[in-house]
């Protein structure tokens, strides 16, 4: 069951009732995909802080293995992944700034729900780029590398997140 199935489940009984109204069940079901999406991407903004504690954990081996010099390098991916996690949390979803002057339909929400689920497989792929720096640190091997993926996941995951209102309204 997914996020919105269980957001249209937890409905209470007067909201279920309204449903009846008409237009009221359209305007009803976009603001549990609202919801839904809000919840969504809250989820994914905590999984990405996880991983950015990762990576603030790999500084700290950098650090224990006298490998100052890949520190800024690890740090700039911190705070390339910040500025992800923060877009993430605190994106618009349906209400105001990027559609005040446009009319939200159900399939450009349903398009905003699956292009923020689609984020998650960079949860994933922090996870194990980070599982490799913890792994080269150890060894002395390929660390500047694998470095420069995690740069790199973390600079796609924002530029992604620039198509965002593309996407949502169907422009690309």
């Amino acid at each position: 069951m997914d996020i919105f199935e269980k957001v249209m489940d937890g409905r209470t009984a007067l909201e279920k009732l309204t449903s009846f109204i008409p237009g009221w069940k359209g305007y009803q079901e976009r603001q549990n995909r609202r919801k839904a999406d809000q919840t969504m991407r809250s989820v994914l903004a905590d999984q990405l802080a996880t991983q950015r504690g990762n990576i603030e954990a790999a500084q700290k081996d950098l650090i224990n293995h006298g490998q100052f010099d890949l520190l800024d390098d690890l740090g700039s991916a911190v705070t390339q992944l910040q500025t992800f996690i923060d877009r993430v949390r605190f994106a618009t979803y349906g209400y105001s700034g990027l559609f005040d002057a446009v009319k939200v339909n159900e399939e450009e929400l349903e398009r905003l729900y699956g292009f923020d689920a689609a984020l998650f497989q960079y949860v994933e792929r922090l996870q194990e780029a980070t599982a490799h720096l913890r792994d080269a640190i150890a060894s002395g091997e390929g660390v500047e590398q694998v470095i420069n993926i995690i740069q790199e996941i973390c600079r796609e995951a924002n530029a992604t997140f620039d198509q965002r209102e593309h996407v949502i309204l169907g422009s690309q």
